[in-house]
């Protein structure tokens, strides 16, 4: 397997610098932080350069944040110097890496995502189903094909991550000891006053690096599935995943296996109550639809968030510049489910 020992000033390099803030500050142009950083773009890019030169860069401690969708879930958000930082990064080692990633992984990768999820779980369930094939049932209805699905979750996955398992993971393709010295600091990074063995643990949601290691890790997840064993229509998305098959015994067998690899090797575990096997013709949840064989329907968190907007909106609590930017991007999603009755109802009750 091919190593890279010396790639460290690629990251530094002020064009990569200047490449990586163009990412970050997109769609995010007025901000009060990004407009603070770029009263002094270079200047502040110099800065950053020679910080990493001389290895002196810290990251600013992370500020949290709760949202509720309606899962409560803690979000971490980092000064938008240390995110150019990420950029920076994740622009050198990310395509060395997007190399070994199986095909359907399908989070935070270029070509891929939410559609192409939805596209590949489509194919591979007329293959798993023969096509449609009906299964005998009592209500004449031609959604019930044949086929399962195991539907799996992992716990507590960002928290669980281990540091120790991740830098030994990285070191097989990157052998650069300051590019291992800057991911080191990126991931012992912390809320000020946070948990001792964050240092040790855990990634923060919301940073893109916590993305991209994400896809690292479940990698060997990715490899022990598909090669190991050996199952042919498996999909993941972060840290949910599916694999499809005709049989549920056979699901059942891989569902124990799967979990035993988690704990060995990553020290992570399947969530009990999120991973069960599906008959296909219940229809199966999988990156924002409940995904049957002739149709998928947004699922009712999804439809949720978009009418609390909305709700919002209309006692004023967010801008109408605001609103719509949540709204032309639920609605871009929303199109991929038979949904259009239901979105020109809620187009209707605006003001």
């Amino acid at each position: 397997m091919k190593t890279y020992k010396k790639i460290y000033s690629e990251i530094y390099s002020i064009d990569n610098l200047i490449r990586a803030w163009r990412k970050a500050r997109k769609g995010k142009t007025k901000k009060e932080y990004i407009i603070e950083f770029e009263k002094d773009t270079i200047g502040n890019l110099f800065k950053l350069q020679e910080e990493l030169i001389g290895q002196t860069y810290e990251p600013k401690p992370l500020k949290i944040f709760i949202i509720r969708d309606p899962k409560t879930r803690k979000i971490a958000k980092s000064a938008f110097r240390d995110r150019v930082i990420h950029h920076a990064l994740v622009r050198v080692i990310g395509p060395i890496f997007d190399k070994i990633f199986i095909n359907d992984s399908c989070a935070n990768r270029k070509g891929k995502g939410n559609l192409y999820a939805l596209k590949r779980f489509d194919k591979f369930k007329r293959k798993v189903s023969s096509n449609g094939k009906i299964v005998d049932n009592n209500f004449n209805n031609n959604n019930y094909v044949k086929g399962y699905c195991f539907k799996a979750d992992i716990r507590h996955y960002f928290q669980e991550v281990d540091h120790n398992i991740l830098i030994n993971l990285i070191k097989k393709k990157i052998q650069d000891k300051k590019v291992l010295w800057l991911i080191d600091k990126i991931l012992k990074n912390r809320a000020m006053g946070g948990r001792n063995d964050f240092f040790y643990k855990g990634m923060p949601l919301g940073n893109l690096t916590s993305q991209f290691f994400a896809n690292i890790y479940l990698n060997e997840l990715d490899y022990f599935i598909k090669h190991k064993l050996k199952a042919k229509y498996y999909l993941r998305y972060v840290d949910d995943f599916v694999i499809l098959h005709e049989s549920n015994k056979q699901l059942e067998v891989w569902q124990k296996q799967i979990n035993g690899f988690l704990r060995d090797k990553l020290k992570l575990e399947l969530h009990s109550d999120k991973s069960k096997i599906i008959p296909l013709s219940k229809g199966v949840d999988f990156v924002g639809f409940r995904n049957f064989y002739y149709y998928r329907l947004l699922r009712k968190r999804n439809m949720g968030n978009i009418r609390n907007k909305i709700d919002l909106f209309k006692k004023g609590e967010i801008s109408y510049e605001k609103f719509i930017e949540s709204f032309n991007g639920w609605y871009a999603y929303a199109k991929w489910a038979n949904s259009y009755n239901l979105a020109g109802k809620l187009i209707k009750g605006l003001p």
